[in-house]
């Protein structure tokens, strides 16, 4: 019999709170109502609205207990000061308790990709953890840490930020024993002021590495000197592998190729050439594969059981999947949805990979990139040229700063514009001809996946969608 996750005066020792009544979360820990499982522990957590306000729904739902900070009807609570600061300390004793192999990751772009190829290679090999979509933030890594069976032998935590100060605290929670940086890029300029702003945070990574640990950063990056310098600050004694196309990278690439649906990668580590074949399309992938390898090769596992276990990966749902539509009168269409965030350097890595899609006709639709400051309507202007170069035959525009591209587009480029996502999907949806690949990309508030909802539901019978990607009323970070 499987032993509980939790148990209440476990609990109650951990976060210093009070139960009402004994009792044992057989499930997981839940923050929503709407997929709490029966036997989880519901965590009463305040963000855009307050979890108490959803406690009863939870126990007729089936949870376990509650972590509450008032007295709650319904079922046995556990009483606190603060519950996201109980939710913290729950997720460092998890931490504690297991010995398993933790993996940490963060960067400009790349990371829940990099996240999630190491999830698949980790569950293929025993008992693994890691963040459910992008719980990343505040309360996401601390929720992902208090979910973490003792069981569990590999872990992998992804990690953002919005604003400075973010990603150290968290770093040192996770403890980990092997901290990765994707890529350092224009994103979150709004709330860290610069590209080396960027690179500084997401330095941070490394603050909670533990003695020993391995410090894995983009080897073709401009930041390599300067995040290993920083890397080096917080542990001493950490070991610098690198990754990417550099002849001097630890995992360097030697090869990509693909046939516009498929790909494959050949990496060299330390002398060992592997291939992996993925169901994307885009030299970007590359990159992501190479950090993936190394990292799970530092967890006691060879080279080549690595890239056995990540050939066939498919990227989750809006980070690029590929899928075929059969729209009623219209005929099969292959949408590309890459609609769950953007930045400068995500959205010409998704250029690129159109550019390497075989159909009739290459469409865009891209929404706002958001959380760019300043340099907002330079970078959007200057996705013209990506687009001109990836022959691109037309190109739908969603939201305010959009329209900076839109007047940096040549003339003769089919274009259509609109103020929101919603208002351009009757244009988008007459403009639609059998054979086209269509790529959907933007920011995730720029409400671009609801067009990629609308496709697949227009496509097949409603319902069998993409889910949503929230817990109840929470933010994410990139």
């Amino acid at each position: 019999m499987t032993a509980p996750l939790w148990i209440s005066s476990d609990i109650e020792l951990v976060t210093g709170g009070a139960a009402s009544a004994p009792f044992e979360v057989t499930g997981s820990i839940s923050i929503d109502t709407r997929t709490l499982q029966k036997g989880d522990l519901f965590v009463a957590l305040k963000d855009q609205r307050d979890g108490h306000d959803f406690v009863e729904a939870a126990f007729k739902a089936g949870a376990a207990g509650a972590l509450v900070s008032r007295p709650m009807p319904g079922g046995p609570v556990v009483q606190v000061e603060d519950v996201l600061d109980a939710l913290t300390q729950l997720g460092i004793a998890a931490r504690v308790r297991c010995g398993a192999h933790r993996t940490a990751v963060t960067g400009s772009a790349g990371k829940t990709s990099v996240k999630e190829m190491l999830a698949q290679i980790y569950r293929a090999f025993g008992p693994a953890h890691w963040n459910v979509k992008s719980f990343n933030n505040h309360w996401g890594v601390p929720l992902t840490l208090a979910r973490m069976p003792e069981e569990t032998q590999r872990a992998v935590f992804e990690i953002g930020m919005n604003t400075p100060g973010e990603i150290a605290p968290r770093s040192h929670m996770v403890r980990p024993h092997t901290g990765i940086v994707t890529c350092i890029a224009a994103a979150h300029l709004q709330g860290l002021g610069s590209v080396e702003g960027i690179a500084e945070e997401k330095a941070n990574i490394f603050a909670g590495l533990e003695a020993g640990g391995t410090i894995i950063l983009p080897a073709d990056d401009k930041f390599l000197d300067y995040l290993s310098e920083r890397a080096r600050s917080f542990c001493p004694t950490g070991n610098v592998e690198t990754f990417g196309t550099s002849p001097d990278a630890t995992a360097r690439i030697v090869a990509y190729e693909t046939d516009g649906r498929t790909s494959r990668v050949d990496v060299e580590i330390v002398g060992r050439r592997v291939s992996v074949t993925l169901d994307a399309v885009g030299a970007h992938w590359a990159q992501n594969v190479a950090a993936a390898l190394l990292a799970a090769s530092q967890s006691g596992l060879s080279v080549t059981e690595c890239a056995e276990a990540l050939s066939g990966y498919a990227p989750p749902p809006g980070r690029g999947t590929s899928e075929t539509l059969n729209l009623p009168e219209i005929g099969e269409i292959t949408l590309i949805d890459d609609a769950y965030n953007a930045n400068p350097a995500s959205m010409r890595a998704a250029l690129k990979g159109l550019a390497q899609r075989a159909g009739a006709r290459r469409l865009a639709a891209l929404g706002d990139m958001r959380e760019i400051g300043d340099s907002s309507a330079e970078e959007h202007r200057n996705l013209a040229g990506p687009i001109v170069e990836a022959g691109v035959d037309g190109v739908f525009l969603a939201g305010a700063e959009m329209q900076h591209l839109s007047e940096a587009l040549p003339r003769d480029l089919q274009q259509i514009s609109a103020p929101t996502a919603d208002e351009l999907w009757n244009q988008l949806q007459k403009a639609l001809r059998a054979g086209d690949v269509l790529l959907i990309k933007g920011s995730n508030a720029s409400g671009m996946g609801r067009i990629a909802d609308r496709l697949r539901q227009w496509s097949q019978p409603a319902g069998l969608g993409k889910m949503d990607g929230g817990s109840e009323g929470a933010a994410r970070v990139s």
